[in-house]
């Protein structure tokens, strides 16, 4: 039997209604996409969708039709690596909502969030070497300069790379 044992994990958050065209080239080869929040119109879900799985979480700006698709927080396995993905979470040192002690009972493999618009990628040697993950905004709202999204590399069920795409 043949498993497949790399994969490619497309990662972003702050869109806020906007897919942006450069998304179809860094996200032609991804197996699933995880988007943190502030998605803007489930029409953003929708073009996501064509390229690969979408697993996701609604932010502060999202509506009803968001919301009632995705929960706040996504806790899941994919490709042997545990995952959880919410909106807003904080940074390592300056949690928010009461992440750091809900944190400490079992952190994930990896820890995605949004909100702030400021990339961030970190290993958390206090939370068990969890990988934190901020992807920056894929937008065109906020004070951001840039705009990014994130490819992480799984291989063997263990995170081997995170790739920083400028869009523009």
């Amino acid at each position: 039997m043949n498993k497949k044992k790399r994969f490619v994990v497309g990662i972003l958050s702050d869109t806020h209604g906007y897919v942006h065209p450069n998304l179809f080239k860094y996200c032609k080869d991804v197996d699933i996409i995880l988007h943190a929040g502030d998605v803007g119109t489930i029409d953003v879900i929708d073009s996501l969708e064509s390229m690969a799985e979408v697993k996701a979480v609604w932010g502060n700006v999202d509506g009803w039709d968001v919301r009632h698709r995705f929960p706040e927080h996504n806790q899941f396995e994919f490709a042997g690596v545990r995952f959880w993905i919410t909106h807003i979470a904080g940074k390592p040192g300056t949690w928010q909502r009461g992440m750091g002690k809900t944190l400490l009972t079992d952190p994930p493999d990896v820890f995605v969030c949004g909100h702030s618009h400021i990339l961030q990628i970190e290993r958390v040697k206090s939370l068990n070497n969890m990988l934190f993950i901020n992807p920056g905004a894929a937008g065109r709202q906020g004070f951001h300069l840039v705009k990014t999204m994130v490819r992480l590399i799984i291989e063997n069920e263990k995170t081997v790379q995170a790739e920083v795409v400028h869009l523009d």
